[in-house]
C-alpha cells in the first residue's frame, strides 16, 4: 500500500516529483552516513569486464562498474567532467582518481548528500557542490564532458535538463548518461535529446548486464535493508534498491523496463 501510493504520488507532475526527490535523498544521506557506502546505483557486470580497482572498492565493485562503463565510451584525460546527480560521490570520486581528468565536480540537489560527499572525498581536482538540474549554476561552455548516471528518471522536467547539459558542454563537448524508462518514455527521452542539438554517436542497451549485477548484490543489499529499515517500509526500499524478487526487477525481466547507456556529443 505504501509502496502504490508513493508511485501515485510522485507523478502528480514535475514540481512535485522534484520535491519528492529532493526529501527523499536528503532523509537518505541523513540516516545512512557510513562513509564506506559510496554508490547507490544498481551495477553492472559482463563476462571478462573486470576494470582494476583498489581493495577497499571490492565491496562496490559491480556499482563502481557501471561508472566505468558509462565513462570510459570516451577519452576523459585532461578534461573537466561535471556529474549531474552525484549521490554519495562514489563515482566521480573513483573518476578524478583513476581517469586522469583535469577536474571533476559532482553536483546533487541534496545538500545532506553534498555534506556528506565533502568530508568521504578529499581528492586534488575534486569538488562537490549543490545544484539543481534544471538550472546548472556554472557558466556555458565549462565543461568537457557531463556525466549523468542512474539519475535523470527522477527529473521533474528532462526537457530543461538536457537544454542545461547542453548549454554547459563546451562545442563538441560529450554527455555521457546511463539510466532505465519504459520503451515508450525511452523513445521520448532519445527524441528529446536531439530536439536540444545533442547528437547520439553511441547507444547501447545494457538490461541483461544491469539485472546480472542486481542478482549478485541482492543477498548484500537485502541484508542492509533488513538490518537498518523499518519492517513497515522495507518492500519500499527493497523495490528501490532493485532486488531480486522487487517489483522493480521483475519489471527489467518482463522488458517492462529498459536500462540503456548512450554517449551524446555537442555540435560546434
Amino acid at each position: 500500500m505504501i509502496q502504490k501510493f508513493l508511485v501515485w504520488f510522485i507523478q502528480l507532475g514535475p514540481s512535485t516529483k522534484r520535491w519528492f526527490w529532493r526529501v527523499w535523498y536528503n532523509a537518505f544521506a541523513n540516516k545512512s552516513k557510513n562513509h564506506s557506502f559510496r554508490f547507490m546505483n544498481y551495477g553492472y557486470a559482463e563476462d571478462g569486464f573486470n576494470p582494476e580497482i583498489s581493495e577497499k572498492d571490492e565491496s562496490e565493485r559491480y556499482p563502481l562498474q557501471l561508472y566505468h562503463h558509462t565513462s570510459t565510451q570516451v577519452d576523459l584525460s585532461n578534461k573537466k567532467l561535471l556529474e549531474v546527480g552525484s549521490g554519495r560521490g562514489g563515482g566521480a570520486s573513483y573518476i578524478q582518481s583513476h581517469l586522469k581528468t583535469k577536474s571533476v565536480v559532482g553536483m546533487d540537489i541534496s545538500d545532506s548528500a553534498i555534506k556528506l560527499c565533502r568530508s568521504s572525498h578529499q581528492i586534488d581536482g575534486l569538488d562537490f557542490i549543490v545544484g539543481d538540474s534544471e538550472n546548472i549554476p556554472f557558466e556555458k561552455e565549462t565543461f568537457d564532458a557531463v556525466l549523468n548516471v542512474e539519475s535523470s528518471h527522477c527529473y521533474g522536467n528532462v526537457t530543461s535538463f538536457f537544454s542545461e547539459v547542453q548549454r554547459v558542454l563546451k562545442p563538441e563537448g560529450f554527455f555521457l548518461w546511463c539510466d532505465f524508462r519504459s520503451h515508450n518514455e525511452m523513445k521520448r527521452f532519445f527524441k528529446l535529446t536531439d530536439d536540444v542539438g545533442l547528437v547520439i554517436v553511441k547507444e547501447v542497451d545494457i538490461t541483461r548486464n544491469i539485472l546480472d549485477a542486481l542478482d549478485l548484490l541482492t543477498p548484500g543489499r537485502a541484508e542492509q535493508i533488513d538490518t537498518h529499515v523499518p519492517k513497515i517500509i522495507r518492500n519500499v526500499f527493497r523495490s528501490y534498491a532493485g532486488l531480486r524478487g522487487s517489483s522493480v526487477h521483475d519489471a527489467f525481466l518482463t522488458g517492462d523496463l529498459i536500462y540503456k547507456s548512450a554517449v551524446f556529443q555537442r555540435g560546434l
